[in-house]
């Protein structure tokens, strides 16, 4: 089972490698990782994928807690949320039909093309991971030259007044 994982910690030097560390001493595996600042500049927040049954999250959770810079955990993916990952991603793309056809999938997925070469595109897209995944896959034929990920990103929806549960149909 794949678990979303959201901890605030204190922004202060080295907290990063001390939990990374302590996950990677204790044979946890983290799948993704992000690292952020957050609204309040004294905190960031960390979001890890972690893969295994509940005992596993309940260890990683009690870990993280013991930790004196982290100020609080939340198992995201218990609730309901919005993910999204960024990739960066270099294309090889000459002048004519190949460059085209490249365009039309970025505007299908909803991406954009931020730096345009001679013979390659950079394209940045946004979104929950199989739709990245599924871009990458269409831009493989067309040679990928560097590829660049941000790693999972998530919150925990609050405030709904209506029934409506997804308003990401921008996921192409």
């Amino acid at each position: 089972m794949r678990h979303v994982i959201s901890a605030l910690v204190q922004n202060v030097p080295g907290v990063l490698a001390h939990i990374s560390g302590m996950l990677a001493s204790r044979g946890f595996n983290i799948n993704s990782l992000a690292v952020g600042p957050t609204e309040n500049d004294d905190l960031s927040r960390m979001t890890f994928v972690v893969v295994g049954d509940n005992q596993v999250l309940e260890q990683v959770s009690k870990q993280l807690e013991k930790i004196v810079t982290v100020v609080r955990v939340i198992d995201i993916s218990t609730q309901e949320y919005v993910e999204r990952d960024l990739m960066l991603i270099g294309v090889q793309a000459e002048t004519g039909e190949k460059r085209s056809e490249i365009r039309e999938l970025v505007e299908i997925f909803r991406g954009k093309i931020v730096d345009v070469g001679a013979e390659q595109v950079m394209i940045e897209i946004s979104g929950r991971e199989g739709k990245v995944q599924a871009f990458v896959d269409r831009m493989r034929p067309f040679g990928i030259i560097e590829l660049v990920r941000t790693g999972k990103i998530a919150m925990v929806r609050h405030g709904r007044t209506n029934g409506n549960t997804d308003t990401e149909s921008d996921d192409g």
